[in-house]
């Protein structure tokens, strides 16, 4: 399953900004795949905190072929050492089995996050160990298909601002400034600046304000 977006949300990124207008016309449509499972969304994050895509992948797999379907039940039925023997950290592995332990005694309600605003989900969903507001942004996007993320933490994100509007540095105002033209379909202009902030764009290059150099004493 691939991020749903349409003519509609492209149209409107297109005539409020020129030059992402551009960008779009350049790289065309962009396919990013989407988890649907919100508790197997959480895991997948944690797990893939700080180590490559490929690492986490092949963590993932090796959970799924041991336990086939990754839940709540499954990951309490193990204990820290073998979650840690799929590749994953001691810390990672106490914080999947909090999760789950939340999960399985409704302390952490999945189903109601559904029903929350892009605040409030941002806030419970970063409320867990190993989960702060740049992962809950991500789950919001790549799980619930939120119309209208933004993330200021992502390094990506900004660098991609940077190369398409040759800005030497990145605030919050002026990050605010964006958001507000792309809303309500911020998620649409960051699939967008990812891209370019990847490369996708190869003649694009960062304006990224270079730190003076150190003088000699």
């Amino acid at each position: 399953m691939y991020f749903k977006y349409g003519e509609t949300e492209l149209s409107y990124l297109r005539n409020k900004d020129k030059r992402l207008a551009e960008v779009i016309y350049q790289i065309g449509p962009i396919k990013r795949e989407t988890d649907p499972d919100l508790f197997s969304s959480v895991i997948h994050h944690i797990i893939g905190q700080q180590i490559s895509t490929k690492a986490q992948a092949t963590i993932w797999h090796r959970m799924q072929e041991a336990f086939g379907q990754v839940n709540a039940t499954a990951i309490l039925s193990t204990d820290i050492p073998r979650l840690q023997s799929f590749g994953m950290t001691f810390r990672k592995a106490e914080y999947i089995t909090d999760f789950a332990r939340k999960v399985q005694n409704n302390t952490f309600d999945l189903d109601a996050i559904w029903q929350m605003s892009d605040e409030d989900a941002i806030r419970e969903l970063s409320s867990l160990k190993g989960i702060g507001v740049w992962t809950a942004e991500m789950i919001l996007l790549f799980c619930m298909q939120r119309p209208n993320i933004f993330s200021y933490d992502d390094l990506a994100i900004q660098r991609g601002l940077r190369m398409v509007y040759h800005h030497r540095n990145i605030d919050r105002k002026l990050f605010e400034k964006h958001r507000r033209r792309f809303t309500p379909y911020c998620s649409v202009a960051s699939l967008y600046l990812w891209a370019v902030a990847g490369g996708a764009i190869p003649e694009m290059k960062d304006y990224k304000l270079k730190a003076a150099p150190k003088q000699a004493h």
